[in-house]
């Protein structure tokens, strides 16, 4: 269908958040909703409801709704690589934004500590999945994974009590390879082991065959490759930002910096395509990953990650309207049902979570503006696509 001025769906599904910790998870609160009732409907992706900060205004009140959001493991300086860990990370963001409005699917960061009795003691508290981070490839993974052989028995134990495994599909960069951050998801090493000689272009396409060598070791076991950025990515399974984005857009660009990077146009096209024809197979998870601007356009190395959680249903209906307009969609590829599925439904079979509210929210093509910044407790976020018009949102 073309995408009409007006679009409904249901409130969403975030499969991939990261939320981060103390102050700068307080940002990331404030940027749910503006005090100002005349833009209520610049919500964060309807997935958390963080509760009506004191003197801040009724009308946004009334507009929360029933959130669900899988939360990212890795904070810093200690990941969360325990049970007690998760529910006390968790305690602290239904604190900040209140106990009763957000709903949280809490993941683990696989590292030596998880074992398989720490697998079954997490399947029994309800944490939701297990992240696996290569060690040293994005955002707070130094204590991440070298090799997957060690984790044997915890992949048998996950298995076995049905545990997900959550994938960063790519291989830690080295200066002196030839490999490239465009082609690191489809190369490495047909063993288990990740190798650790490649370079920022290729580091996605190197872990595929990793991919598919942990399927083939544990059939049962089921597990999402994040974020794909490539065709052979796509492929091999068959974010928003990478709906928009390719490296010319990254290139002098911090703030679009994130890893996976974004790659060509043609896998751009190939990732819009898995969003109109996921056939329940892709589901929304935004990586939204909120860095100070100071870490992003500071003098040191920019930090890898793009805050798109504001505005990431707004986000994917502008990617695919931009994509019909450069040929690369069809307008019957873009469905209701392939709208919902994507959204909201595919993400909830996958995790077992049932849409019990069966809220619904309304964009409208344009009538909003994505915030220039985001601030509070001395922190400075800028969102993607600062500054640009963006369909408006309201709860129904």
């Amino acid at each position: 269908m073309p995408l009409p001025d007006t679009v409904e769906l249901p409130a969403g599904f975030d499969a991939h958040v990261h939320l981060r910790d103390g102050d700068m998870c307080k940002v990331c609160r404030r940027a749910t909703f503006k005090a100002d009732p005349e833009h209520t409907n610049q919500l964060i992706v309807p997935d958390r409801r963080p509760d009506c900060p004191p003197g801040w205004s009724e009308p946004a009140r009334l507009l929360l709704t029933h959130p669900l959001a899988l939360i990212m493991p890795n904070l810093a300086p200690t990941p969360v690589t325990t049970v007690k860990m998760a529910l006390d990370y968790s305690a602290r963001i239904k604190q900040a934004v209140g106990k009763d409005e957000v709903d949280l699917l809490m993941t683990l960061y696989l590292h030596p500590d998880v074992t398989p009795e720490t697998i079954r003691e997490a399947k029994k508290a309800g944490v939701a999945a297990v992240k696996s981070y290569p060690a040293g490839v994005t955002t707070n993974s130094s204590a991440g994974v070298v090799d997957y052989d060690a984790f044997h028995e915890v992949f048998k134990t996950m298995e076995e009590v049905d545990l997900i495994l959550c994938l960063h599909g790519e291989c830690p960069s080295h200066a002196g390879s030839d490999i490239t951050t465009l082609n690191a998801e489809s190369k490495v090493s047909r063993r288990i082991r990740i190798v650790f000689w490649t370079s920022l272009l290729t580091t996605l396409l190197q872990f595929l065959p990793t991919l598919k060598a942990l399927h083939a070791k544990y059939p049962k076991l089921r597990i999402i490759l994040e974020h794909c950025t490539t065709a052979e990515a796509v492929e091999a399974v068959k974010s928003c930002h990478h709906l928009f984005i390719t490296i010319d857009d990254v290139v002098g660009d911090a703030l679009n910096f994130c890893k996976p990077v974004a790659k060509l146009p043609a896998d751009r096209k190939a990732l819009l395509n898995a969003v109109a024809h996921s056939n329940g197979k892709f589901f929304l998870g935004t990586d939204s990953a909120p860095h100070p601007i100071t870490s992003k356009t500071g003098p040191s190395k920019a930090a890898a990650g793009v805050f798109t959680q504001p505005y990431a249903v707004q986000y994917l209906l502008a990617a695919l309207d931009e994509a019909v307009a450069r040929g690369e969609l069809r307008d019957e590829d873009i469905t209701q049902e392939g709208l919902e599925g994507f959204v909201s439904g595919y993400g909830r079979k996958f995790y077992g979570t049932e849409d019990v509210r069966k809220e619904r929210i309304r964009l409208t093509r344009g009538g909003a503006v994505v915030n220039q910044t985001f601030e509070g407790a001395g922190i400075q976020v800028v969102p993607f696509r600062a500054g640009k018009e963006t369909w408006s949102l309201e709860w129904l």
